[in-house]
């Protein structure tokens, strides 16, 4: 039976209501490394539910629509692979399309790459820290409202200044406004949407926005295997127009 552990609001100071808190199931059956999972989960504002064996975790995420799946590789019942298998097969299952990420504390050579092409988006190496965790709870997408869209500092440290930031800011905003227009009919056209998915990721990587990065990069990563979910495609352009509206 999933326990959902308490957990408290992590509410920017600058938005008249709350942001939509992020659904997570964290599978995982060691008790420490569930609890440690979920307790900062919530701690950066996420509303995180706990499972111990991979047939509760599979049964939670066909039933329940979860944004982030933290699914552990070796578990009692169903591992992260597994899992992850049945849901992308099951057209029904409420969370077929979540982001997933596999968390293990120990890898053999070449198992982080089998874990990715199998279609996880990230691989968490335990015992690892709330930073880490962070950047897991960063591939999800940005709320339009969300003040962390653009990263200024890491745009400085790779333009150099301020100036030059900005002018590559505006190329970025061009480049976002024509690509939300073709956005749909780009998104069937697997090779030149390939190449711009490319060519974005550079820019995001200019400019500072990280957030649009990650979701470009998940495109990227499943573009080649069967190509762009709508969910998938859904989370990229709430990012895009996320990320255009931040760049004014």
């Amino acid at each position: 039976m999933p326990s959902r552990l308490a957990d408290t609001v992590c509410e920017p100071a600058n938005l008249s209501r709350p942001l939509p808190r992020p659904r997570v199931l964290v599978a995982d059956d060691d008790p420490g490394s569930c609890r440690f999972l979920c307790d900062g989960l919530a701690s950066m504002g996420a509303d995180a539910e706990a499972c111990m064996d991979g047939q509760a975790a599979l049964a939670r995420a066909a039933t329940e629509s979860f944004d982030l799946l933290l699914l552990d590789c070796r578990m009692p019942g169903s591992g992260a692979l597994q899992i992850l298998q049945t849901l992308r097969d099951d057209v029904q299952a409420r969370s077929a399309d979540s982001i997933a990420v596999a968390t293990s504390a120990e890898l053999a050579p070449g198992d982080r790459q089998s874990l990715l092409d199998a279609g996880f988006s990230e691989v968490l190496l335990k015992p690892c820290g709330l930073t880490e965790l962070r950047q897991v709870l960063a591939l999800m997408p940005m709320d339009d409202r969300s003040a962390s869209v653009l990263d200024d500092q890491a745009a400085l440290s790779t333009t150099g200044d301020a100036s030059t930031m900005h002018a590559l800011r505006l190329l970025l905003r061009d480049e976002l406004a024509l690509l939300s227009r073709e956005l749909d009919a780009l998104s069937l056209d697997r090779d030149n949407f390939s190449d711009r998915l490319h060519r974005l990721r550079s820019s995001c990587g200019f400019c500072g926005a990280s957030a649009l990065s990650r979701q470009t990069m998940l495109l990227q990563q499943q573009l080649p295997r069967r190509g762009v979910s709508a969910a998938a495609l859904t989370r990229f352009r709430r990012t895009l127009l996320a990320t255009l509206q931040a760049l004014g």
